[in-house]
């Protein structure tokens, strides 16, 4: 039950996902027959994969809105706007006890209760005064549901199978039939459900001891021939289908375009990435033993440079196949941000619109993981602070729906995550006078902002321009949230607005999670490392061309003036004097910013091990990666320390 559970947890949400984006088409054209169509069997394969577990409530929800999906896609009720939003509702309800699902193992005791309120809003739906004549079911629609249930028997099988649905007549027993015994009869039978007539089984009250009102479905490893054989007398009360037994697995990837899939835990795939990890660290220490036996013997230190380089041919190739086989599209991780966006708005008398794009483009699982939390922050930030009510909106000339979009696209190793709005966009003066009475930074500090500078101080812990606290904006969670669920990525955030036009916030993220490409660089006595997606470009200018501005040092780099910060400084060491300045450059709050270093050293790609323990407190530390000789280097984050 474990193993169906956790099937049932991801299909159940890629169903959902699928509904979403059907019912989203049908927002703009509720008479899209292909988008009818396809809610029709996201609803009607969720119904019967939640009839696996104790979820009667989803089930008769999702039941009434397959009905209505049903008379749509046969003509005889049409769908409008309510029906769109009751359907909407009814996916929303089935998303949220799919949660309670995987974290409780069950529905909560309301859940009764929501069913009948949100199927009496399906109900409540207008239908046509003729209802069309009634069309046999679909043998397509028991045959899919009895696949998803049956989807493990099905999997299991190494020959194909043949599935029946015997449906009793309600006064079999009065002629003395059994339809048990009748099934009892097939051969080599290989699953059997009992299922209710009418979808749900009747109130004991309600039962007729004497009248059945079961339908029996299974499936059997005999031919069809044989099977049929056992249900000579009762030709007219049963139905079959051949099935193969790569069937389910072919219909699970053809909804996602693909020829062939296999689900594989990720907790295997991070321990083959740690894996790979000890070997870029063992590899990388073959470099010191090349050296040290280039003193003693070169023929030696060749060899041994030889067999180096064919190691790391074969462990960039291992490092690219399992790169590959980490990429997963962002769709699933982004499923929830819809309805969430339509439960803010409510919450908040707002109206708005959610437009995504580029939800197919793959990236590592890691950053597909960690993407959600951000995303819900500025999500949620700009329903409540960025989007205006509808009479503000209607005021200013604006639509009275609110409109938010979130793109995604890939620039070489790096993703960009886009979420923009067309609220009010942020005043920075507004900004710097919050930020100054909060005690976030002094007055002369905030007057030497820039407007694009001033902007990012909203991602500072304890600032907040909520003049009021609602549900939302009293959570407890601040922009600052967003920094740091991004910087765990290694990403950046940047954030531009126009007042009265809209905000618009890019998180830059590396595409490739698994290794890290390293600029080792000398501190004094120390060295450390640096990421090179955190390195804008490396320099080396004479020491006089260092000016004194204000209580620090800045330099000119193609007539662009850039503040200079001693590293040495900011770790509390002793740097080391010389003709020339070393530095890197790199961004902090929008702008350029050059540290001063002592040496450049290797450039090296190894796995960065989150920073723990004490190191999880130190300022602009990212975390750890182990050197070929063992000792470890200490990887730091340079727009923190330059900030």
């Amino acid at each position: 039950m474990d193993e169906l559970l956790e099937q049932f947890l991801i299909e159940g949400r890629e169903l959902v996902a699928q509904g979403g984006n059907d019912l989203a088409a049908l927002a703009h054209d509720p008479q899209d027959a292909a988008a009818i169509d396809s809610a029709f069997r996201a609803f009607h394969t969720l119904k019967g994969s939640v009839a696996l577990f104790a979820m009667q409530p989803a089930e008769r929800l999702l039941h009434a809105a397959e009905d209505i999906l049903e008379r749509a896609r046969k003509g005889a009720n049409p769908l409008d706007g309510d029906a769109v939003t009751a359907l909407l509702a009814c996916l929303d309800q089935t998303d949220r006890w799919i949660d309670d699902m995987e974290r409780q193992g069950a529905l909560p005791g309301d859940a009764q209760g929501v069913s009948e309120r949100i199927a009496a809003l399906l109900t409540a739906t207008p239908c046509e005064d003729t209802p069309a004549a009634p069309t046999p079911d679909d043998p397509a629609d028991w045959i899919a549901t009895l696949m998803v249930r049956e989807a493990s028997a099905i999997a299991q099988a190494n020959a194909p199978l043949t599935a029946f649905r015997y449906t009793p007549d309600p006064a079999c027993f009065f002629r003395g039939e059994d339809p048990l015994s009748v099934v009892e009869a097939v051969p080599d039978m290989v699953a059997l459900a009992i299922l209710p007539v009418d979808g749900a089984w009747p109130a004991s009250k309600a039962i007729e001891a004497f009248s059945c009102f079961s339908i029996l479905e299974g499936l059997s490893a005999a031919s069809l021939d044989v099977v049929r054989a056992a249900f000579r007398l009762q030709p007219d009360q049963v139905q079959f289908a051949p099935i193969a037994p790569v069937e389910a697995v072919r219909q699970a990837s053809e909804s996602h375009g693909e020829s062939r899939m296999l689900r594989v835990d990720s907790a295997r795939l991070d321990a083959m990435a740690d894996g790979l990890g000890d070997l870029i660290v063992a590899i990388n220490s073959l470099t010191p033993l090349a050296d040290t036996a280039q003193q003693q013997d070169r023929a030696l230190a060749l060899t041994i440079r030889s067999v180096q380089a064919s190691i790391e041919r074969a462990a960039g190739k291992l490092h690219r196949d399992l790169s590959a086989v980490r990429m997963v599209p962002l769709a699933p991780a982004l499923r929830r941000l819809p309805r969430i966006a339509r439960e803010t708005a409510d919450s908040l008398g707002k109206a708005v619109t959610l437009t995504i794009t580029g939800e197919t483009l793959e990236v590592d699982k890691q950053i597909a993981d960690g993407l959600f939390e951000p995303l819900l922050h500025l999500l949620r930030n700009a329903i409540d602070h960025g989007l205006e009510t509808p009479d503000q909106r209607r005021a200013v000339g604006k639509d009275r729906d609110g409109s938010i979009s979130l793109s995604f696209q890939r620039s070489g190793d790096t993703v960009i995550a886009t979420l923009s709005d067309d609220g009010a966009g942020i005043d920075p003066h507004r900004v710097r006078q919050t930020a100054i009475a909060r005690g976030l930074i002094t007055q002369e500090a905030a007057a030497a902002l820039s407007d694009a500078a001033a902007l990012r101080l909203i991602l500072l812990p304890g600032f907040s321009t909520a003049a009021t606290l609602t549900e939302v904006s009293g959570r407890g969670v601040g922009m600052d949230a967003v920094q740091a669920a991004v910087a765990r990525l290694r990403g950046t955030v940047e954030i531009e607005s126009i007042i009265g036009k809209g905000t618009r916030f890019s998180l830059h993220l590396p595409a490739n999670a698994l290794t890290t490409r390293l600029l080792v660089v000398e501190v004094g006595p120390e060295r450390y490392g640096v990421s090179l997606d955190q390195v804008l470009e490396t320099v080396r200018v004479d020491r006089a061309a260092l000016m004194p501005v204000g209580g620090g040092l800045a330099c000119v780099l193609r007539d662009r003036t850039i503040p200079l910060l001693d590293l040495a400084a900011l770790l509390h060491l002793r740097g080391v004097e010389g003709p020339y300045a070393k530095l890197l450059i790199t961004q902090s709050s929008g702008e350029r910013v050059a540290l001063r270093v002592d040496g450049f050293g290797e450039r090296i790609d190894t796995v960065v091990r989150p920073a723990t323990g004490v190191l999880a407190s130190a300022r602009g530390v990212i975390g750890s990666a182990l050197l070929g000789d063992g000792s470890v280097l200490l990887v730091l984050d340079l727009p923190e320390l330059a900030s």
